[in-house]
């Protein structure tokens, strides 16, 4: 059977003895609603941890769709490289965008964070719902990019608290810095073939303070440019994603 055209669903867990298992929430909702899908249906089904199985839907309503468990299907395989990106937060919609177009990339975690030029702040009390919010569309961009597993959503942090967590981490770490001129992307990535684990941190608009550069210098990470276009925050990191994709993971396979 040809299992690309089919639709592909998340559900929390995956249990290998069961025949059937129920898909609830919005993803019920979407099948049903949108999709219109019915009895005898033919679906994939993922838990987000590399799971997955061809099944076919048994029941539906809005509240719960029962599939029957038919057969195991293999994962994707992942990419070499490990990605993480550091994001300072941006406005709602471009944090969207950003999220959805970095999952579908690849990228295997997204770290926000606020810095000294970071327009954005949120409220402690949007912080959970914000982060439910971005793993949403993680989760949805894994289902179009047929991704193993979603992209994981780090809660809001500081600049300080950020670079303390990656102090002394074994990875290649650079930081985008409009200010930088000698050091390319590019040219850090030749060097480092061999690297399993990439992180990068992307700035506000505003760009980084002298002080925060030093402070990601200290703990490791290279200043690096894109090169002389100026870009928006979101257009700079899809862009780091896809390069580092392109160079070190399986986008140019």
């Amino acid at each position: 059977m040809h299992l690309k055209g089919l639709r592909r669903f998340f559900v929390e867990e995956i249990l290998k003895s069961d025949k059937i298992c129920a898909i609830k929430g919005s993803e019920a909702k979407h099948i049903t609603k949108v999709l219109k899908m019915g009895r005898g249906e033919r679906l994939i089904i993922m838990d987000g941890k590399g799971t997955r199985f061809l099944a076919s839907i048994e029941s539906a309503s809005p509240r719960e769709v029962r599939v029957l468990l038919e057969t195991p299907l293999p994962s994707p395989t992942p990419s070499p490289i490990r990605i993480i990106l550091c994001q300072s937060l941006l406005k709602s919609r471009n944090m969207d965008l950003l999220i959805q177009k970095t999952s579908e990339l690849g990228v295997d975690s997204v770290l926000p964070f606020s810095s000294e030029r970071t327009v954005v702040r949120l409220p402690a009390n949007s912080v959970a719902h914000k982060q439910r919010h971005w793993l949403q569309i993680a989760q949805s961009s894994a289902k179009q990019a047929d991704r193993a597993t979603p992209a994981e959503i780090g809660p809001p942090n500081s600049f300080e608290g950020l670079i303390a967590d990656w102090k002394g981490q074994d990875a290649l770490k650079a930081i985008l810095w409009e200010a930088e001129e000698t050091q390319y992307l590019k040219d850090l990535l030749k060097m480092s073939s061999q690297a399993s684990t990439f992180v990068g941190i992307v700035g506000p608009e505003g760009g980084f303070l002298q002080e925060e550069i030093d402070m990601a210098k200290g703990a490791g990470f290279m200043p690096v440019s894109l090169g002389n276009r100026v870009l928006r925050s979101e257009t700079a990191a899809i862009t780091l994603v896809a390069l580092v994709q392109y160079e070190l993971g399986d986008l140019g396979l």
